[in-house]
């Protein structure tokens, strides 16, 4: 009497005698995964990972299958093509940079901003409706030339800087948060040290990445310190980076840097002790009482900057 022929479950047509040790389903070459014991199929093996609970951080971020960090490559890139825009067109800097208020005359140069209405003058920057500029300053930098912004050697180290800083920082605290909670910190730190520049210097061009730089580096002091690391070296890092930017308000947004690195820590502290069983929840919510008070506070400047009027 001849054995009843077997098939795979999934490819009819090819006969095998190779059973899933989990489900006992007959299984090609095709369809075999190796497992502890024997083999298993694919289905067993969707099933089994659905089953595992994926590792967290104490932020909650998850632990990536990689150890490559795709955020901050990915925002390394995006500053870089920002810039080889600026070399094709040096007008985009004067565009999107960060800037609060200023007014374009009919001569077509930019005069410092007041409140009213002047025939032929354009009122430009945040007063004017341009919100965008609040972000978009940030993946900008000083423009090698044609551009009131910078020269030169200093553009090109502005950049360098920034993206070194960014590489050193972004790997190790988008390790430690996770992609998403990493985004957002880096996202709300730009946007933080621009409220401060318009809330103090609304007629100051700037643009970089060291507001969201600087939120890096204030979150890499709050991770080291809540995992309870040796933080002597943690705070050389942080002496020195205070220092940069005291050394650097003679030429740079003093105001960016210091608005970013208070955003950055505010929400990494966010972060690091929100309760654990709501976790998720806590840190969206304080992600985003931050963002309306920020968005507040540039509402609340535009109407004294405009003499209450909307602008």
């Amino acid at each position: 009497m001849e054995a009843a022929v077997t098939t795979c479950y999934r490819h009819p047509s090819y006969e095998t005698y190779v059973s899933c040790t989990r489900c006992e389903r007959f299984i090609c070459p095709d369809c075999m995964r190796e497992a502890a014991v024997g083999h298993h199929c694919v289905d067993c093996v969707k099933e089994g990972r659905r089953s595992v609970r994926q590792a967290r951080t104490v932020f909650g971020g998850t632990v990536p299958r990689t150890a490559v960090p795709l955020v901050t490559y990915a925002l390394m890139g995006l500053n870089v093509l920002a810039y080889l825009g600026e070399l094709v067109r040096p007008g985009i800097v004067d565009r999107f940079a960060m800037l609060g208020a200023g007014l374009n005359g009919p001569d077509g140069g930019q005069y410092v901003y007041q409140a009213g209405d002047f025939p032929g003058f354009d009122v430009i920057g945040v007063v004017g409706g341009e919100w965008y500029r609040l972000l978009t300053g940030a993946f900008l930098h000083l423009p090698p030339s044609g551009s009131s912004f910078g020269s030169l050697p200093f553009g090109v180290l502005h950049i360098l800087f920034n993206m070194y800083a960014l590489w050193n920082l972004g790997r190790v605290v988008e390790e430690q948060l996770g992609r998403a909670r990493y985004l957002a910190l880096y996202l709300l730190s730009a946007l933080g040290g621009s409220v401060l520049v318009y809330l103090i210097a609304p007629s100051d061009g700037t643009v970089g990445a060291s507001g969201a730089v600087f939120g890096l580096g204030a979150a890499f002091y709050v991770i080291n310190q809540r995992l309870g690391r040796d933080m002597q070296a943690v705070n050389r890092f942080m002496a020195g980076f205070l220092l940069w930017m005291l050394i650097s308000a003679g030429f740079t947004s003093w105001q960016g840097h210091l608005g970013g690195l208070l955003t950055g820590g505010a929400v990494t502290l966010a972060y690091a002790y929100a309760p654990a069983k709501r976790r998720a929840l806590a840190q969206s919510a304080a992600c985003g009482v931050l963002l309306v008070v920020l968005v507040a506070l540039v509402v609340l400047r535009t109407s004294q900057l405009t003499g209450g009027g909307a602008a």
